[in-house]
């Protein structure tokens, strides 16, 4: 099995098996929010759906990128979590399609379309293989694959300075993202993996033409982490816990709300957790690790982690007295005054 192929299946098995990849870390618990014990509401009124890529959501969740690529096991980890994700309502993002480029035959596990007829679909691939040659044309064909709505170029130089091999020339690359939102029929999302955006990398987003960005703070899983184990070395543990996390680049994100759409991720935990967020100007929250032992197991698995989720957010949008997501969203009032950010 070749390098990229053989990675696939390593990210899988250090995420199962090594709980200090999840760094718990996210800035979220700090954050205290109000309470009604009076929220004039119907709990069974409460509105939990959203709005995201010109799709309704039941709730604001987006199913982050895992994984996808060559064997039975990988495939079915993504039937799982689309199958999941139409039966409740939600978004996906699957993992990067750069495997598909060198090994076509990988397709087969990004072709979810027909697993997830109704809910938005997202597509990756590594924003700097755009300086390692890869065309608008080969872009289509990871979009069209899987019907996407929207494709992810995402962001890790971490990532690529700690991983053998990796591709680490990042020279320029503003401009190369340009070229494909401009070159696409469907939305640009920049997205960080674990370290977060800060307001310079979502201005020069903004100047290339992107308006929809994946914060994807510190907190989560470690990608540094998770490369050292792979190479035995030291530096990804010494940079396991770069970079901002998600409360961090979610204050960066602040004055941007008006010019452009937000998800959160990174250290998503919970029902709350997603509260949260929204309270702090995300449209949606993306959450992958706490789903991954279950798309292992069935659909129904990963179905009862998101209901779970999808249970706690309507809890507590209901004892804040939010109505609707609208009710929610930069709504900073609903934060206790010591968590004013």
């Amino acid at each position: 099995m070749s390098d990229i192929r053989q990675r696939k299946h390593d990210h899988v098995e250090l995420v199962l098996n090594d709980p200090q990849v999840d760094r718990h870390a996210s800035g979220l618990d700090a954050i205290r929010l109000t309470h009604r014990a009076l929220p004039e509401l119907d709990y069974d009124e409460v509105d939990t759906c959203c709005t995201l890529l010109e799709h309704t959501l039941s709730f604001p969740f987006l199913i982050s990128s895992m994984t996808g690529g060559e064997g039975a096991a990988l495939h079915r980890i993504n039937r799982h979590l689309a199958e999941a994700a139409e039966a409740c309502g939600v978004a996906m993002a699957v993992g990067s399609q750069r495997i598909m480029l060198e090994h076509p035959e990988t397709a087969e596990s990004f072709a979810l379309r027909r697993y997830a007829p109704s809910v938005p679909l997202i597509a990756n691939l590594g924003a700097v293989q755009l300086n390692e040659g890869v065309t608008l044309a080969q872009i289509e064909d990871l979009i069209d694959v899987l019907d996407a709505d929207a494709l992810y170029l995402h962001l890790n130089p971490l990532q690529e300075v700690i991983q053998p091999g990796g591709d680490r020339n990042f020279a320029g690359l503003a401009e190369r993202i340009a070229e494909v939102a401009d070159g696409i029929d469907v939305p640009v999302i920049l997205k960080e993996v674990g370290c977060g955006l800060s307001a310079e990398d979502i201005e020069l987003g903004l100047r290339a033409g992107v308006d929809h960005f994946d914060l994807a703070g510190r907190g989560g899983t470690s990608w540094s982490r998770i490369e050292a184990l792979r190479a035995d070395d030291p530096l990804g543990f010494e940079f396991q816990d770069w970079g901002l996390t998600l409360v961090e680049s979610l204050r960066q994100a602040a004055p941007y709300r008006n010019r452009a759409t937000f998800i959160a991720s990174g250290g998503v935990r919970s029902g709350v957790d997603m509260v949260k967020c929204v309270i702090m100007g995300a449209s949606a929250c993306g959450v992958a690790g706490p789903l991954l032992r279950a798309a292992t197991e069935s659909t129904e698995a990963v179905i009862e982690v998101i209901e779970h989720f999808r249970r706690a957010y309507h809890t507590a949008q209901f004892l804040l007295g939010a109505a609707t997501f609208e009710a929610l969203f930069d709504n900073r009032q609903l934060l206790l005054q010591q968590s004013r950010f």
